[in-house]
């Protein structure tokens, strides 16, 4: 009988407490914080994730209490909105690192163009190849830049941006969970490689994690990451062209 009175009253209560836009923001900001402190609990081992465990406790949250997408996005665009402020402070630590950038141009141009062209196809070969349609094909092209960029292009070419959300997601994720004992495993230890190799395949998150290992790994990543959303810009659309 209790029971009866109690379960609508949490449910009312829920559904006032999701209309308030803050909810969800801070919803957002406590998953984060809960994912940094088991990160740094796990002795900052790469594959304990912070954003990573912070989109499985979001995604449980949004399931369990039957909230749809929008609706949390509505309460937590601040996060999204502040990803351009973010994007703008890289320039900070290139400013201060200058002059190794410069040094690295031409290594720089080269390992751009091989790890743009290499991400395109290697997402569309491989959709190709197990058949999927065209649509998805177009979906999975811009899956290694920034988030913004990557549904931007999806858009343009007539794929699913709701897909490439996803994808970009996870690809950001699983870069910056293997980057760390991968470069390790291949010997690289020149910062500025490792920092430009996770942000061009990686984008923002990649470059997140280079940042909490090295300032200067985190500088060439930033740099990658806007190099790599123009690089993809121009070619996935003539890639698709070419296969209509």
């Amino acid at each position: 009988m209790i029971t009866d009175v109690i379960e609508p009253a949490i449910q009312d209560v829920w559904v006032y407490l999701t209309a308030r836009p803050l909810v969800w923001l801070t919803v957002t900001i406590t998953a984060y914080l809960i994912g940094q402190w088991l990160f740094e609990r796990a002795g900052r081992r790469p594959l304990v994730n912070p954003v990573a465990i912070a989109v499985v406790l979001l995604v449980a949250l949004l399931m369990v209490t039957g909230t749809d997408y929008q609706t949390y996005f509505d309460g937590a665009q601040f996060v999204h909105f502040l990803l351009g402020p973010a994007t703008v402070a890289l320039a900070v630590p290139l400013f201060q690192n200058f002059a190794q950038v410069r040094r690295a141009a031409l290594p720089m141009v080269a390992a751009l163009a091989a790890g743009s062209v290499t991400a395109i196809l290697s997402a569309v070969g491989i959709a190709m190849l197990f058949g999927v349609s065209l649509e998805t094909s177009r979906s999975l092209a811009s899956k290694s830049v920034t988030m913004p960029i990557a549904m931007g292009i999806t858009e343009q070419i007539g794929g699913i941006p709701s897909l490439t959300a996803v994808v970009v997601m996870i690809t950001g994720i699983i870069g910056a969970m293997v980057v760390t004992p991968l470069m390790d495993l291949l010997r690289i230890g020149d910062w500025r490689a490792r920092g430009f190799a996770v942000g061009v395949a990686s984008h923002g998150i990649g470059t997140a994690r280079a940042f909490q290992v090295n300032e200067i790994a985190g500088t060439f990543a930033g740099i990658a990451m806007a190099l790599n959303g123009i690089a993809t810009a121009i070619m996935v659309p003539l890639l698709i062209s070419l296969l209509d």
